[in-house]
Protein backbone atom coordinates (compact mmCIF):
# COMPACT_ATOMS: atom_id res chain seq x y z
CA UNK A 1 0.00 0.00 0.00
CA UNK A 2 1.16 3.54 -0.82
CA UNK A 3 0.40 6.15 1.81
CA UNK A 4 -0.11 9.50 0.12
CA UNK A 5 -0.68 12.56 2.27
CA UNK A 6 -2.89 15.08 0.51
CA UNK A 7 -1.18 18.37 -0.31
CA UNK A 8 -1.89 21.16 2.12
CA UNK A 9 -4.19 23.85 0.79
CA UNK A 10 -3.54 27.60 1.05
CA UNK A 11 -2.63 28.50 4.63
CA UNK A 12 -4.57 31.79 4.43
CA UNK A 13 -7.72 30.04 3.21
CA UNK A 14 -7.45 27.47 6.01
CA UNK A 15 -6.88 30.13 8.71
CA UNK A 16 -9.75 32.26 7.47
CA UNK A 17 -12.16 29.29 7.42
CA UNK A 18 -10.99 28.01 10.82
CA UNK A 19 -11.73 31.42 12.37
CA UNK A 20 -15.08 31.75 10.62
CA UNK A 21 -16.22 28.33 11.85
CA UNK A 22 -14.40 28.29 15.21
CA UNK A 23 -12.68 24.97 14.46
CA UNK A 24 -9.10 23.69 14.56
CA UNK A 25 -6.90 24.33 11.54
CA UNK A 26 -6.74 20.67 10.58
CA UNK A 27 -10.57 20.48 10.51
CA UNK A 28 -10.61 23.55 8.24
CA UNK A 29 -7.98 21.79 6.10
CA UNK A 30 -10.30 18.78 5.69
CA UNK A 31 -13.03 21.12 4.47
CA UNK A 32 -10.85 23.08 2.05
CA UNK A 33 -9.62 19.76 0.60
CA UNK A 34 -13.28 19.08 -0.22
CA UNK A 35 -13.70 22.43 -1.99
CA UNK A 36 -15.31 24.18 1.00
CA UNK A 37 -13.54 27.51 1.39
CA UNK A 38 -16.07 29.98 2.80
CA UNK A 39 -18.60 30.18 5.60
CA UNK A 40 -21.41 29.92 3.00
CA UNK A 41 -19.81 26.80 1.47
CA UNK A 42 -19.58 25.26 4.95
CA UNK A 43 -23.19 26.15 5.73
CA UNK A 44 -24.37 24.31 2.58
CA UNK A 45 -22.09 21.36 3.42
CA UNK A 46 -23.11 20.96 7.07
CA UNK A 47 -26.75 21.96 6.60
CA UNK A 48 -27.93 20.43 3.31
CA UNK A 49 -31.16 22.03 2.12
CA UNK A 50 -33.72 21.08 -0.50
CA UNK A 51 -33.53 24.74 -1.53
CA UNK A 52 -30.06 23.94 -2.89
CA UNK A 53 -31.55 21.68 -5.60
CA UNK A 54 -31.39 23.23 -9.05
CA UNK A 55 -34.39 24.10 -11.21
CA UNK A 56 -34.98 20.96 -13.34
CA UNK A 57 -35.89 23.14 -16.32
CA UNK A 58 -32.24 24.22 -16.53
CA UNK A 59 -31.59 20.78 -18.05
CA UNK A 60 -31.55 20.73 -21.85
CA UNK A 61 -34.77 19.26 -23.34
CA UNK A 62 -36.62 19.14 -19.99
CA UNK A 63 -39.45 21.30 -21.32
CA UNK A 64 -39.81 19.00 -24.36
CA UNK A 65 -39.91 15.93 -22.10
CA UNK A 66 -42.62 17.36 -19.86
CA UNK A 67 -44.69 18.54 -22.83
CA UNK A 68 -44.54 15.09 -24.45
CA UNK A 69 -45.58 13.30 -21.25
CA UNK A 70 -48.45 15.73 -20.66
CA UNK A 71 -49.56 15.24 -24.27
CA UNK A 72 -49.49 11.45 -23.78
CA UNK A 73 -51.68 11.80 -20.70
CA UNK A 74 -54.09 14.15 -22.47
CA UNK A 75 -54.40 11.72 -25.42
CA UNK A 76 -54.74 8.64 -23.17
CA UNK A 77 -51.57 7.07 -24.67
CA UNK A 78 -49.85 4.08 -23.14
CA UNK A 79 -46.49 4.97 -21.55
CA UNK A 80 -43.70 2.42 -21.07
CA UNK A 81 -41.03 3.19 -18.46
CA UNK A 82 -37.88 1.34 -19.53
CA UNK A 83 -34.66 0.98 -17.53
CA UNK A 84 -31.46 -0.93 -16.97
CA UNK A 85 -31.44 -4.02 -14.72
CA UNK A 86 -28.99 -2.70 -12.11
CA UNK A 87 -29.80 -0.70 -8.96
CA UNK A 88 -29.67 2.67 -10.71
CA UNK A 89 -31.97 1.47 -13.50
CA UNK A 90 -34.51 -0.42 -11.40
CA UNK A 91 -34.81 2.36 -8.80
CA UNK A 92 -35.24 4.92 -11.61
CA UNK A 93 -37.98 2.85 -13.26
CA UNK A 94 -39.70 2.37 -9.90
CA UNK A 95 -39.50 6.10 -9.15
CA UNK A 96 -40.85 7.43 -12.47
CA UNK A 97 -43.52 4.75 -12.93
CA UNK A 98 -44.88 4.97 -9.38
CA UNK A 99 -44.96 8.78 -9.60
CA UNK A 100 -46.84 8.81 -12.93
CA UNK A 101 -49.32 6.22 -11.65
CA UNK A 102 -50.37 8.58 -8.84
CA UNK A 103 -52.36 10.49 -11.46
CA UNK A 104 -52.35 8.40 -14.65
CA UNK A 105 -53.10 4.66 -14.96
CA UNK A 106 -51.78 3.77 -18.44
CA UNK A 107 -48.19 3.23 -17.30
CA UNK A 108 -46.21 -0.01 -17.47
CA UNK A 109 -42.57 -0.91 -16.83
CA UNK A 110 -39.97 -2.85 -18.78
CA UNK A 111 -36.57 -4.13 -17.64
CA UNK A 112 -34.53 -5.96 -20.32
CA UNK A 113 -33.37 -9.48 -19.59
CA UNK A 114 -29.64 -9.37 -18.78
CA UNK A 115 -29.01 -12.63 -20.67
CA UNK A 116 -31.47 -12.50 -23.54
CA UNK A 117 -31.33 -8.77 -24.36
CA UNK A 118 -28.20 -7.42 -22.68
CA UNK A 119 -27.56 -3.88 -21.49
CA UNK A 120 -29.63 -0.89 -22.55
CA UNK A 121 -32.52 -0.37 -24.94
CA UNK A 122 -33.30 -3.55 -26.87
CA UNK A 123 -35.14 -4.24 -30.12
CA UNK A 124 -37.14 -6.87 -28.20
CA UNK A 125 -38.27 -4.17 -25.76
CA UNK A 126 -39.36 -1.91 -28.63
CA UNK A 127 -41.23 -4.83 -30.24
CA UNK A 128 -42.99 -5.38 -26.89
CA UNK A 129 -44.01 -1.71 -26.89
CA UNK A 130 -45.23 -1.96 -30.49
CA UNK A 131 -47.22 -5.16 -29.86
CA UNK A 132 -48.88 -3.64 -26.79
CA UNK A 133 -49.66 -0.22 -28.30
CA UNK A 134 -47.23 1.90 -26.31
CA UNK A 135 -46.55 5.16 -28.14
CA UNK A 136 -44.11 6.69 -25.64
CA UNK A 137 -41.07 5.07 -24.00
CA UNK A 138 -39.25 6.84 -21.16
CA UNK A 139 -35.77 5.26 -20.99
CA UNK A 140 -33.84 5.61 -17.73
CA UNK A 141 -30.12 4.99 -17.03
CA UNK A 142 -29.60 3.96 -20.66
CA UNK A 143 -30.22 5.07 -24.23
CA UNK A 144 -27.68 7.84 -24.83
CA UNK A 145 -25.99 5.78 -27.58
CA UNK A 146 -29.09 3.92 -28.82
CA UNK A 147 -29.31 5.73 -32.16
CA UNK A 148 -30.43 2.67 -34.15
CA UNK A 149 -32.96 1.59 -31.51
CA UNK A 150 -34.62 5.00 -31.35
CA UNK A 151 -34.77 5.13 -35.17
CA UNK A 152 -36.33 1.62 -35.17
CA UNK A 153 -38.95 2.81 -32.68
CA UNK A 154 -39.67 5.94 -34.72
CA UNK A 155 -40.52 3.78 -37.75
CA UNK A 156 -43.19 2.20 -35.54
CA UNK A 157 -44.55 5.59 -34.36
CA UNK A 158 -43.08 5.17 -30.88
CA UNK A 159 -41.48 8.25 -29.31
CA UNK A 160 -38.56 8.15 -26.89
CA UNK A 161 -37.57 10.32 -23.95
CA UNK A 162 -33.98 9.44 -22.94
CA UNK A 163 -32.92 10.05 -19.31
CA UNK A 164 -29.27 9.03 -19.05
CA UNK A 165 -26.09 10.05 -17.27
CA UNK A 166 -23.49 8.20 -19.34
CA UNK A 167 -21.16 9.94 -21.77
CA UNK A 168 -22.82 10.64 -25.13
CA UNK A 169 -21.20 9.64 -28.41
CA UNK A 170 -20.62 12.05 -31.30
CA UNK A 171 -24.30 11.95 -32.25
CA UNK A 172 -27.41 11.81 -30.08
CA UNK A 173 -30.43 9.57 -30.71
CA UNK A 174 -33.32 11.32 -32.49
CA UNK A 175 -35.55 11.19 -29.43
CA UNK A 176 -38.23 13.73 -28.50
CA UNK A 177 -36.01 14.73 -25.57
CA UNK A 178 -32.54 13.68 -24.39
CA UNK A 179 -31.96 14.49 -20.72
CA UNK A 180 -28.27 14.04 -19.95
CA UNK A 181 -26.21 16.73 -18.16
CA UNK A 182 -23.09 15.30 -19.84
CA UNK A 183 -24.32 16.58 -23.22
CA UNK A 184 -21.92 19.24 -24.51
CA UNK A 185 -24.83 21.59 -25.17
CA UNK A 186 -26.44 21.13 -21.73
CA UNK A 187 -25.76 23.93 -19.24
CA UNK A 188 -27.30 22.23 -16.21
CA UNK A 189 -25.15 23.27 -13.20
CA UNK A 190 -24.40 19.72 -11.97
CA UNK A 191 -23.42 16.86 -14.28
CA UNK A 192 -22.74 14.02 -11.82
CA UNK A 193 -26.32 12.83 -11.21
CA UNK A 194 -26.98 9.10 -11.50
CA UNK A 195 -29.74 7.70 -13.75
CA UNK A 196 -32.27 7.71 -10.92
CA UNK A 197 -31.20 11.29 -10.15
CA UNK A 198 -32.14 12.29 -13.74
CA UNK A 199 -35.46 10.50 -13.20
CA UNK A 200 -36.00 12.52 -10.04
CA UNK A 201 -35.34 15.78 -11.93
CA UNK A 202 -37.96 14.68 -14.47
CA UNK A 203 -40.64 14.12 -11.83
CA UNK A 204 -39.56 17.36 -10.13
CA UNK A 205 -40.27 19.17 -13.42
CA UNK A 206 -43.57 17.31 -13.90
CA UNK A 207 -44.51 18.22 -10.34
CA UNK A 208 -43.71 21.90 -10.84
CA UNK A 209 -45.90 21.82 -13.93
CA UNK A 210 -48.74 20.62 -11.68
CA UNK A 211 -48.08 23.16 -8.92
CA UNK A 212 -46.53 20.52 -6.64
CA UNK A 213 -43.71 21.41 -4.25
CA UNK A 214 -40.55 19.47 -3.45
CA UNK A 215 -42.32 18.14 -0.33
CA UNK A 216 -44.78 16.29 -2.60
CA UNK A 217 -41.98 14.22 -4.15
CA UNK A 218 -39.88 13.96 -0.97
CA UNK A 219 -40.99 10.31 -0.33
CA UNK A 220 -39.27 9.21 -3.57
CA UNK A 221 -35.83 10.14 -2.23
CA UNK A 222 -35.28 6.71 -0.62
CA UNK A 223 -34.93 5.34 -4.16
CA UNK A 224 -32.58 8.14 -5.20
CA UNK A 225 -30.32 7.60 -2.16
CA UNK A 226 -30.09 3.86 -2.94
CA UNK A 227 -29.09 4.62 -6.54
CA UNK A 228 -26.51 7.27 -5.57
CA UNK A 229 -24.90 4.86 -3.10
CA UNK A 230 -24.90 1.91 -5.51
CA UNK A 231 -23.68 3.78 -8.59
CA UNK A 232 -20.66 5.29 -6.75
CA UNK A 233 -21.24 8.79 -8.13
CA UNK A 234 -19.53 11.80 -6.46
CA UNK A 235 -21.02 12.68 -3.06
CA UNK A 236 -20.99 16.38 -3.87
CA UNK A 237 -23.47 19.10 -4.81
CA UNK A 238 -26.95 17.87 -5.64
CA UNK A 239 -26.04 14.21 -5.06
CA UNK A 240 -25.12 15.00 -1.46
CA UNK A 241 -28.40 16.84 -0.85
CA UNK A 242 -30.45 14.02 -2.42
CA UNK A 243 -28.54 11.33 -0.48
CA UNK A 244 -28.79 13.25 2.81
CA UNK A 245 -32.56 13.56 2.64
CA UNK A 246 -32.95 10.14 1.03
CA UNK A 247 -31.32 8.59 4.10
CA UNK A 248 -33.84 10.44 6.26
CA UNK A 249 -36.66 8.81 4.28
CA UNK A 250 -34.98 5.37 4.52
CA UNK A 251 -34.66 5.73 8.31
CA UNK A 252 -38.11 7.19 8.99
CA UNK A 253 -40.70 6.33 6.34
CA UNK A 254 -39.19 4.10 3.65
CA UNK A 255 -41.45 2.59 1.00
CA UNK A 256 -42.62 -0.95 1.95
CA UNK A 257 -40.10 -2.63 -0.38
CA UNK A 258 -37.09 -0.95 1.21
CA UNK A 259 -38.59 -1.42 4.68
CA UNK A 260 -38.87 -5.14 3.92
CA UNK A 261 -35.19 -5.30 2.88
CA UNK A 262 -34.15 -3.55 6.09
CA UNK A 263 -36.43 -5.89 8.06
CA UNK A 264 -34.54 -8.86 6.53
CA UNK A 265 -31.25 -7.70 8.07
CA UNK A 266 -32.75 -6.34 11.29
CA UNK A 267 -30.73 -3.10 11.45
CA UNK A 268 -32.34 -0.08 13.06
CA UNK A 269 -30.61 2.92 11.49
CA UNK A 270 -28.79 2.83 8.17
CA UNK A 271 -26.00 5.11 6.95
CA UNK A 272 -24.78 5.38 3.37
CA UNK A 273 -22.33 2.49 3.87
CA UNK A 274 -25.22 0.26 4.96
CA UNK A 275 -27.12 1.26 1.82
CA UNK A 276 -24.07 0.27 -0.28
CA UNK A 277 -23.57 -3.09 1.44
CA UNK A 278 -27.10 -4.05 2.57
CA UNK A 279 -29.77 -2.54 0.31
CA UNK A 280 -27.91 -2.20 -3.02
CA UNK A 281 -26.62 -5.80 -3.36
CA UNK A 282 -30.08 -7.17 -2.68
CA UNK A 283 -31.74 -4.95 -5.28
CA UNK A 284 -28.96 -5.87 -7.71
CA UNK A 285 -29.28 -9.59 -6.99
CA UNK A 286 -32.67 -9.77 -8.72
CA UNK A 287 -31.23 -8.66 -12.07
CA UNK A 288 -28.06 -10.68 -11.62
CA UNK A 289 -29.65 -14.02 -10.74
CA UNK A 290 -33.26 -13.89 -11.96
CA UNK A 291 -34.70 -10.74 -13.57
CA UNK A 292 -34.66 -7.02 -12.78
CA UNK A 293 -38.48 -7.06 -12.83
CA UNK A 294 -38.37 -8.61 -9.36
CA UNK A 295 -36.59 -5.52 -8.02
CA UNK A 296 -39.17 -3.19 -9.62
CA UNK A 297 -42.02 -5.28 -8.20
CA UNK A 298 -40.46 -4.99 -4.74
CA UNK A 299 -39.81 -1.24 -4.98
CA UNK A 300 -43.27 -0.37 -6.31
CA UNK A 301 -45.24 -2.65 -3.98
CA UNK A 302 -47.23 -0.76 -1.35
CA UNK A 303 -48.60 -3.74 0.60
CA UNK A 304 -46.00 -4.52 3.28
CA UNK A 305 -46.85 -8.23 3.57
CA UNK A 306 -46.48 -8.69 -0.18
CA UNK A 307 -43.25 -6.65 -0.10
CA UNK A 308 -41.91 -8.98 2.60
CA UNK A 309 -42.60 -11.94 0.32
CA UNK A 310 -40.72 -10.26 -2.54
CA UNK A 311 -37.86 -9.37 -0.18
CA UNK A 312 -37.61 -12.95 1.01
CA UNK A 313 -37.25 -14.15 -2.60
CA UNK A 314 -34.61 -11.49 -3.30
CA UNK A 315 -32.72 -12.58 -0.16
CA UNK A 316 -32.48 -16.06 -1.72
CA UNK A 317 -31.16 -14.55 -4.98
CA UNK A 318 -28.56 -12.64 -2.97
CA UNK A 319 -27.40 -15.84 -1.24
CA UNK A 320 -27.09 -17.55 -4.63
CA UNK A 321 -25.16 -14.54 -5.94
CA UNK A 322 -22.65 -14.77 -3.06
CA UNK A 323 -21.97 -18.46 -3.77
CA UNK A 324 -21.48 -17.85 -7.49
CA UNK A 325 -19.25 -14.85 -6.83
CA UNK A 326 -17.05 -16.91 -4.49
CA UNK A 327 -16.71 -19.87 -6.88
CA UNK A 328 -16.04 -17.83 -10.05
CA UNK A 329 -13.49 -15.62 -8.27
CA UNK A 330 -11.60 -18.75 -7.22
CA UNK A 331 -11.61 -20.07 -10.80
CA UNK A 332 -10.55 -16.71 -12.26
CA UNK A 333 -7.63 -16.38 -9.82
CA UNK A 334 -6.49 -19.89 -10.73
CA UNK A 335 -6.65 -18.98 -14.42
CA UNK A 336 -4.38 -15.95 -13.90
CA UNK A 337 -1.89 -18.07 -11.93
CA UNK A 338 -1.99 -21.08 -14.29
CA UNK A 339 -1.44 -18.89 -17.35
CA UNK A 340 1.43 -17.13 -15.57
CA UNK A 341 -0.13 -13.71 -16.13
CA UNK A 342 0.83 -12.22 -12.78
CA UNK A 343 3.19 -9.64 -14.30
CA UNK A 344 0.77 -8.16 -16.84
CA UNK A 345 -0.65 -4.64 -16.70
CA UNK A 346 -4.20 -6.05 -17.01
CA UNK A 347 -6.24 -9.04 -15.88
CA UNK A 348 -8.40 -10.40 -18.72
CA UNK A 349 -10.02 -13.78 -18.07
CA UNK A 350 -12.70 -15.86 -19.81
CA UNK A 351 -14.75 -18.96 -19.15
CA UNK A 352 -17.85 -19.65 -21.17
CA UNK A 353 -20.01 -20.98 -18.33
CA UNK A 354 -19.40 -18.13 -15.85
CA UNK A 355 -22.64 -16.52 -14.73
CA UNK A 356 -23.05 -13.21 -16.55
CA UNK A 357 -24.81 -11.69 -13.56
CA UNK A 358 -21.76 -11.73 -11.29
CA UNK A 359 -18.79 -11.09 -13.58
CA UNK A 360 -18.69 -7.40 -12.57
CA UNK A 361 -18.39 -8.36 -8.90
CA UNK A 362 -15.71 -10.92 -9.77
CA UNK A 363 -13.74 -8.23 -11.64
CA UNK A 364 -13.75 -6.14 -8.45
CA UNK A 365 -12.63 -9.16 -6.42
CA UNK A 366 -9.70 -9.82 -8.78
CA UNK A 367 -8.51 -6.24 -8.31
CA UNK A 368 -8.24 -6.95 -4.57
CA UNK A 369 -5.55 -9.55 -5.42
CA UNK A 370 -4.04 -8.20 -8.65
CA UNK A 371 -4.41 -4.44 -8.55
CA UNK A 372 -4.80 -3.52 -12.22
CA UNK A 373 -7.56 -2.84 -14.83
CA UNK A 374 -9.61 -6.03 -15.06
CA UNK A 375 -12.05 -7.59 -17.54
CA UNK A 376 -14.03 -10.76 -16.87
CA UNK A 377 -15.56 -12.41 -19.96
CA UNK A 378 -18.23 -15.06 -20.32
CA UNK A 379 -20.22 -16.42 -23.26
CA UNK A 380 -23.50 -14.71 -24.10
CA UNK A 381 -25.27 -16.35 -27.01
CA UNK A 382 -22.66 -16.59 -29.75
CA UNK A 383 -20.77 -13.53 -28.42
CA UNK A 384 -18.37 -12.91 -25.55
CA UNK A 385 -19.58 -10.38 -22.97
CA UNK A 386 -17.46 -8.75 -20.26
CA UNK A 387 -17.57 -6.45 -17.29
CA UNK A 388 -14.65 -4.10 -16.70
CA UNK A 389 -13.42 -2.56 -13.47
CA UNK A 390 -10.52 -0.20 -12.98
CA UNK A 391 -8.02 1.03 -10.41
CA UNK A 392 -7.89 4.49 -8.88
CA UNK A 393 -7.02 7.18 -11.41
CA UNK A 394 -7.18 5.02 -14.56
CA UNK A 395 -9.98 5.57 -17.10
CA UNK A 396 -10.91 2.11 -18.36
CA UNK A 397 -13.60 3.59 -20.65
CA UNK A 398 -10.93 5.52 -22.59
CA UNK A 399 -8.80 2.38 -22.85
CA UNK A 400 -11.76 0.45 -24.30
CA UNK A 401 -12.48 3.30 -26.70
CA UNK A 402 -8.90 3.01 -28.01
CA UNK A 403 -9.58 -0.70 -28.72
CA UNK A 404 -13.10 -0.14 -30.10
CA UNK A 405 -12.28 -1.62 -33.53
CA UNK A 406 -12.21 -5.08 -31.90
CA UNK A 407 -15.50 -4.60 -29.99
CA UNK A 408 -19.10 -4.87 -31.14
CA UNK A 409 -20.37 -2.52 -28.46
CA UNK A 410 -19.27 -1.00 -25.16
CA UNK A 411 -20.35 1.63 -22.66
CA UNK A 412 -19.87 2.78 -19.10
CA UNK A 413 -17.79 5.03 -16.88
CA UNK A 414 -14.19 5.73 -15.93
CA UNK A 415 -14.14 2.89 -13.39
CA UNK A 416 -16.76 0.43 -14.67
CA UNK A 417 -17.85 -0.60 -18.15
CA UNK A 418 -19.40 -3.42 -20.14
CA UNK A 419 -18.74 -4.74 -23.66
CA UNK A 420 -19.39 -7.50 -26.17
CA UNK A 421 -17.20 -8.85 -28.96
CA UNK A 422 -17.12 -11.68 -31.48
CA UNK A 423 -15.47 -14.84 -30.12
CA UNK A 424 -12.75 -14.76 -32.80
CA UNK A 425 -11.70 -11.25 -31.68
CA UNK A 426 -11.12 -12.17 -28.03
CA UNK A 427 -7.35 -12.77 -28.16
CA UNK A 428 -6.75 -9.83 -30.53
CA UNK A 429 -8.67 -7.55 -28.19
CA UNK A 430 -6.95 -8.96 -25.09
CA UNK A 431 -3.53 -8.16 -26.57
CA UNK A 432 -4.61 -4.70 -27.76
CA UNK A 433 -6.08 -3.85 -24.36
CA UNK A 434 -2.89 -4.95 -22.59
CA UNK A 435 -0.77 -2.76 -24.92
CA UNK A 436 -3.08 0.24 -24.48
CA UNK A 437 -3.03 0.03 -20.68
CA UNK A 438 0.76 -0.53 -20.59
CA UNK A 439 1.18 2.60 -22.75
CA UNK A 440 -1.14 4.87 -20.76
CA UNK A 441 -1.14 3.80 -17.11
CA UNK A 442 1.19 5.44 -14.59
CA UNK A 443 3.21 2.78 -12.69
CA UNK A 444 2.04 4.21 -9.33
CA UNK A 445 -1.55 3.34 -10.28
CA UNK A 446 -0.66 -0.35 -10.05
CA UNK A 447 -0.11 -0.10 -6.29
CA UNK A 448 -3.17 0.47 -4.05
CA UNK A 449 -3.12 3.93 -2.52
CA UNK A 450 -4.35 5.11 0.85
CA UNK A 451 -5.02 8.82 0.59
CA UNK A 452 -4.36 10.44 3.98
CA UNK A 453 -6.16 13.69 4.80
CA UNK A 454 -3.97 14.83 7.68
CA UNK A 455 -1.43 13.78 10.30
CA UNK A 456 -2.82 14.20 13.82
CA UNK A 457 -2.10 13.10 17.39
CA UNK A 458 -4.50 11.13 19.57
CA UNK A 459 -4.84 14.26 21.72
CA UNK A 460 -6.64 15.88 18.76
CA UNK A 461 -9.39 13.25 18.87
CA UNK A 462 -11.93 15.02 21.04
CA UNK A 463 -15.72 14.65 21.39
CA UNK A 464 -16.03 17.91 19.42
CA UNK A 465 -14.01 16.46 16.54
CA UNK A 466 -16.09 13.28 16.40
CA UNK A 467 -19.30 15.38 16.38
CA UNK A 468 -17.96 17.50 13.50
CA UNK A 469 -16.85 14.44 11.49
CA UNK A 470 -20.32 12.90 11.87
CA UNK A 471 -21.63 15.99 10.08
CA UNK A 472 -19.35 15.26 7.09
CA UNK A 473 -21.74 12.39 6.25
CA UNK A 474 -22.98 11.05 3.90
CA UNK A 475 -19.62 9.92 2.60
CA UNK A 476 -18.78 8.94 -0.96
CA UNK A 477 -16.43 9.80 -3.84
CA UNK A 478 -14.93 13.30 -3.45
CA UNK A 479 -16.18 13.33 0.15
CA UNK A 480 -14.63 10.16 1.51
CA UNK A 481 -14.40 9.34 5.21
CA UNK A 482 -11.41 11.36 6.50
CA UNK A 483 -8.29 9.22 6.95
CA UNK A 484 -5.65 10.24 9.49
CA UNK A 485 -2.02 9.33 10.09
CA UNK A 486 -0.63 9.05 13.63
CA UNK A 487 3.01 8.24 14.39
CA UNK A 488 4.77 6.78 17.44
CA UNK A 489 1.83 4.59 18.43
CA UNK A 490 2.14 1.58 20.73
CA UNK A 491 -0.19 -1.27 21.48
CA UNK A 492 -0.86 -1.69 25.21
CA UNK A 493 -0.37 -5.46 24.99
CA UNK A 494 -3.94 -6.40 24.13
CA UNK A 495 -3.28 -6.88 20.40
CA UNK A 496 -4.73 -10.07 19.00
CA UNK A 497 -5.90 -11.58 15.71
CA UNK A 498 -9.63 -12.03 15.08
CA UNK A 499 -11.81 -14.05 12.72
CA UNK A 500 -11.99 -17.73 11.85
CA UNK A 501 -8.72 -17.56 9.94
CA UNK A 502 -7.25 -14.83 12.18
CA UNK A 503 -7.41 -12.47 9.21
CA UNK A 504 -8.44 -9.40 11.25
CA UNK A 505 -6.60 -7.43 13.94
CA UNK A 506 -7.79 -5.91 17.20
CA UNK A 507 -5.58 -3.50 19.19
CA UNK A 508 -5.78 -1.12 22.13
CA UNK A 509 -3.42 1.71 21.23
CA UNK A 510 -1.80 4.68 22.98
CA UNK A 511 0.38 7.58 21.91
CA UNK A 512 2.65 9.16 24.53
CA UNK A 513 0.48 9.66 27.63
CA UNK A 514 -2.88 9.58 25.86
CA UNK A 515 -5.73 7.38 27.00
CA UNK A 516 -5.94 4.06 25.19
CA UNK A 517 -8.27 3.73 22.19
CA UNK A 518 -9.68 0.53 20.72
CA UNK A 519 -8.70 -0.09 17.09
CA UNK A 520 -9.81 -2.73 14.61
CA UNK A 521 -8.26 -3.59 11.26
CA UNK A 522 -10.17 -5.85 8.88
CA UNK A 523 -7.82 -7.94 6.78
CA UNK A 524 -4.81 -6.75 8.79
CA UNK A 525 -4.24 -9.90 10.88
CA UNK A 526 -0.85 -10.38 9.20
CA UNK A 527 0.33 -7.07 10.72
CA UNK A 528 0.21 -8.31 14.32
CA UNK A 529 4.01 -8.72 14.58
CA UNK A 530 4.47 -5.03 13.73
CA UNK A 531 2.64 -4.12 16.95
CA UNK A 532 4.23 -6.60 19.39
CA UNK A 533 6.62 -6.02 22.31
CA UNK A 534 5.71 -2.38 22.80
CA UNK A 535 7.51 -1.32 19.63
CA UNK A 536 6.33 1.97 18.11
CA UNK A 537 4.57 2.00 14.74
CA UNK A 538 2.66 4.33 12.42
CA UNK A 539 -0.96 3.81 11.49
CA UNK A 540 -3.54 5.24 9.12
CA UNK A 541 -7.16 5.04 10.19
CA UNK A 542 -10.57 6.64 10.23
CA UNK A 543 -12.47 7.58 13.39
CA UNK A 544 -15.43 5.32 13.90
CA UNK A 545 -18.02 4.28 16.47
CA UNK A 546 -18.55 0.78 17.79
CA UNK A 547 -22.09 -0.12 18.81
CA UNK A 548 -22.43 -3.16 21.06
CA UNK A 549 -25.56 -4.09 23.03
CA UNK A 550 -26.81 -0.51 22.91
CA UNK A 551 -23.51 1.04 24.04
CA UNK A 552 -21.63 3.32 21.66
CA UNK A 553 -17.87 3.84 22.04
CA UNK A 554 -15.08 5.44 20.05
CA UNK A 555 -13.13 3.10 17.80
CA UNK A 556 -10.41 3.58 15.22
CA UNK A 557 -10.91 1.76 11.92
CA UNK A 558 -7.39 0.80 10.81
CA UNK A 559 -6.49 1.04 7.12
CA UNK A 560 -2.82 0.07 7.39
CA UNK A 561 0.15 -0.16 9.79
CA UNK A 562 3.90 0.11 9.29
Amino acid sequence: MRWTIKSKPSEDTVKHLAQALNVEDFVATLLVQRGIETFEDAKRFFRPSLDDLHDPYLMKDMEKAVERIEKAIENQENILVFGDYDVDGTTAVSLVSSYLRTYYPNVATYIPDRYDEGYGISFKGIDFADDNEFSLIIALDCGIKSIDHVAYAKERNIDFIICDHHRPGKNLPEAVAVLDPKRDDCNYPYDELCGCGIGFKLIQALGQNRQETIEDIFPYLDLVAAAIAADIVPMTGENRVLAYFGLQVINTEPRPGIKALIHQVKKQTLDITDVVFIIAPRINAAGRIKHGNHAVELLTEFDFEQAQQFASEIEKYNSDRKELDKQITKEALSQIEDNQEKERFTSVVFQEDWHKGVIGIVASRLIETYYRPTLVFTKSGDKYAASARSVKGFDVYNALEACAEHLEQFGGHMYAAGMTLAAENYQIFKDAFEKQVEKTIHPDMLTPEISVDAEINFADITPKLTRILKQFEPFGPQNMTPVFLTKNVKDTGYGKPMGQEEEHLKLFVKQNNSEGIAAIGFGLGNKLDTTKNGQPFEMVYSIDENEWKGNVSLQLRLRDIK
